[in-house]
């Protein structure tokens, strides 16, 4: 399953579901895809919510470095990648979390 968190206020989780079924449609993969908006501090705590938008492959999240960070709340996320800031994950991230949840 994919998930989507996200909180209102925050664009950039927009446009980011046709975005992984893009994605998953061209490696053939048929997955669910949810969204789960997040709508408070105490929630994000909970959820380990890094920000919106946040992906998770069966609630694992698809930033490699994720689990070692700890910054929880209702914030836009933004993602440091090879190619500089951005406000989604690239797509390889995407790809690895779905071939590692498969295998």
């Amino acid at each position: 399953m994919i998930e989507i968190l996200y909180f209102e206020g925050c664009p950039n989780h927009e446009g980011l579901e046709t975005r992984i079924r893009s994605l998953i449609d061209n490696a053939g993969i048929h997955e669910t895809i949810t969204h789960r908006r997040i709508d408070s501090e105490d929630q994000a705590r909970a959820e380990h919510f890094l920000g919106s938008p946040t992906i998770r492959v069966n609630g694992i999240d698809v930033e490699p470095d994720a689990s070692r960070r700890t910054s929880y709340g209702l914030m836009c996320r933004v993602y440091a990648t090879d190619e500089g800031l951005r406000g989604t994950p690239p797509d390889k991230w995407i790809i690895n979390a779905l071939k590692q949840a498969s295998s």
